[in-house]
């Protein structure tokens, strides 16, 4: 199955996405006949406790409660957002069990260290980070056996990771959702997204910033170990290598975005990812951008991958 990936180890359901190209309806009709000859072989084998570590949507969570509740007593679901340093944690959603409330949170320590990469995209306004950053998650996806990845927005301005794939189904709707989304960058904020940096340890993360250096995406990008910058022009480098410098982020690639350009150019990957990257607009998939991809592998062999 391409389209959702489901592994047992030991108590931790490890689940995730391949095909992300794929609807909700494929996915969700995927995800049901591979628990059902998962329970049936007894590579589910049913019991007291289990947990799910990955990343699931809203139907995919309901097919998962639904198939596993009838074997388990207890269901919890890893939330990256509250993790700590060396603990995974887990809500319990479900709980037939005595010793188990919905909403207790069940500490794990983590067997592997924490990724040491947390890359963030930045550059000025209008270079198309956004976008970029869609495509280099479907990218690391469409990798056989990739890293475990995770991706967020550090901006409010409405363009979550949902947008791409929305805009391409439903433009309009998209745009309806990003207005409505759309917030002030207040030091709240900032705070919030510099917590999930720091807590989130996938063996990649991503978030992509706001345009803007300002004091809300140095909080943001402090948390960070990694960086890549995206610019249209020269001038555009020189602020953001200063600003990665003085947070001691590694900059491991500087990207041109050539909006009206017709192909991407790889000039050097080491000791830095170097090119150009065209026509980023949003809601095109440019997952198959040869720049797009060559990040993608520089960030698996970053993490250990092949």
């Amino acid at each position: 199955m391409t389209t959702y990936h489901i592994e047992l180890q030991g108590d931790i359901l490890k689940v995730g996405f391949g095909n992300t190209q794929a609807t909700g309806d494929r996915i969700v009709c995927d995800v049901a006949t591979k628990l059902d000859e998962m329970i049936a072989t007894g590579e589910i084998p049913g019991g007291s406790l289990i947990k799910i570590n990955g990343r699931v949507s809203v139907l995919v969570s309901q097919v998962l409660g639904d198939k596993l509740g009838k074997v388990y007593d207890v269901i919890a679901i890893f939330d990256p957002k509250i993790g700590d340093r060396g603990l995974d944690r887990y809500v319990v959603t479900i709980s037939r069990h005595p010793d188990y409330r919905a909403g207790d949170i069940l500490d794990v320590v983590r067997s592997q260290p924490p990724s040491n990469i947390k890359l963030v995209l930045c550059g000025f306004a209008n270079t198309g980070k956004t976008c970029f950053r869609d495509g280099l998650k479907q990218a690391l996806l469409q990798i056989s056996n990739p890293p475990e990845s995770y991706f967020i927005s550090g901006c409010p301005d409405g363009d979550g990771s949902w947008y791409s794939e929305t805009a391409r189904r439903d433009a309009d709707l998209a745009t309806q959702l990003k207005a409505q989304y759309k917030a002030g960058f207040t030091p709240d904020f900032a705070k919030l997204k510099a917590q999930e940096v720091r807590s989130i340890n996938t063996p990649i993360f991503v978030v992509d910033i706001g345009g803007k250096i300002s004091d809300e995406n140095r909080l943001i990008m402090k948390e960070a170990t990694h960086a890549v910058i995206l610019v249209k022009d020269e001038a555009e480098i020189e602020p953001w290598k200063v600003l990665c410098d003085e947070l001691r982020l590694e900059v491991i690639a500087i990207v041109f975005s050539d909006f009206f350009g017709n192909n991407d150019v790889v000039e050097s990957e080491t000791p830095i990812l170097h090119g150009r990257v065209h026509r980023l607009q949003r809601g095109e998939d440019v997952s198959q951008r040869p720049m797009v991809q060559a990040l993608a592998r520089v960030l698996v062999g970053l993490s250990g991958g092949k």
